[in-house]
């Protein structure tokens, strides 16, 4: 196995979404006015990212199982990395990279449950599941693939990493909980739109198959707009400050991802741009909630 072979089982450029969403925990444990240590940081941040690569390879090797891999169209942002169908006896080996990666995570709930108590097993057990789920039952049911993305990086990832830090669940972090939650459903979903056929072909039910494309944008804008009047709502109840409003600049990405999507929805080559708006909308909004509530709690 090569370093390039790793790398796509693992599907290396999109693991930048669980240090965003971490970090959204640790700036709601950080407004509550907990003392953060270095050495608990890294490990909330090396934990994240463990679940997110194990999710990853777990989906590579599921997705290699089903044969769905041979039949989706391949873009920078959906349809797998491509690297199992090339070379098929590294299907066991991405299994492995999943289970090895998942356990370590444990590893590091448990010192933290050591540090916390019963509160922090209850979050890491649901989290653990969220992992292990979606690439088996998550991906027949289209309700649980709607939200166990969301349920993984937004409630289970945020909130883990508030408790971690601070040993208890405050208002903030639940509101804030729910910006990644709306949105990296949002960004499974729209992913859906060009693996629309071959996710039919190989057995799957998600949105996009029950209601069609078109629909599903509708519920893809409706899941942007909960987002954001996720911040609106903490601002206004004073769980956030008023320079988290400046993640509402993103809404404007969000329109466009949303017109364009709604017009291209069949045309794959035109609907990329539409995909990348996603990925910047869910990493730029919880990245700016983030640093307005680590600035504004010094001012």
């Amino acid at each position: 196995m090569t370093l390039r072979d790793f790398l796509g089982i693992i599907r290396a450029p999109f693991l930048i979404l669980a240090p965003v969403c971490v970090l959204l925990g640790v700036s709601t444990a950080h407004l509550s006015g907990v003392e953060l240590r270095w050495f608990d940081l890294i490990l909330v941040f090396a934990g994240g990212i463990l679940a997110h690569l194990s999710v990853n390879s777990l989906n590579e090797y599921f997705d290699f199982l089903s044969g769905l891999d041979f039949m989706t169209v391949k873009t920078p942002f959906s349809g797998g990395s491509g690297t199992l169908p090339a070379k098929p006896h590294l299907s066991k080996l991405a299994l492995w990279i999943g289970v090895i990666s998942l356990g370590i995570v444990a590893v590091i709930g448990l010192y933290f449950m050591y540090l916390r108590g019963i509160g922090m097993l209850i979050i890491g057990i649901a989290g653990i599941f969220t992992v292990l789920i979606y690439p088996v039952a998550g991906v027949k049911n289209w309700f649980l693939s709607l939200i166990l993305p969301g349920l993984g990086f937004g409630i289970s990832m945020v909130l883990g990493t508030h408790y971690a830090l601070s040993g208890s669940i405050n208002t903030s972090a639940i509101i804030a909980s729910l910006i990644p939650f709306f949105l990296v459903n949002n960004l499974l979903l729209l992913n859906q739109l060009p693996d629309a056929d071959a996710d039919k072909k190989a057995g799957r039910e998600n949105i996009v198959i029950l209601i069609g494309k078109r629909r599903a944008v509708l519920v893809y804008t409706i899941f942007n707009i909960f987002a954001y009047l996720a911040i609106i709502i903490g601002v206004y109840f004073g769980y956030f400050n008023s320079i988290s409003l400046s993640a509402l600049l993103t809404s404007l990405i969000a329109i466009m991802a949303s017109c364009r999507a709604l017009k291209d929805s069949d045309d794959v080559k035109r609907l990329i741009p539409a995909l990348a708006m996603n990925v910047l909308i869910n990493l730029l909004t919880p990245l700016l909630v983030s640093i307005s509530l680590i600035i504004g709690n010094h001012f």
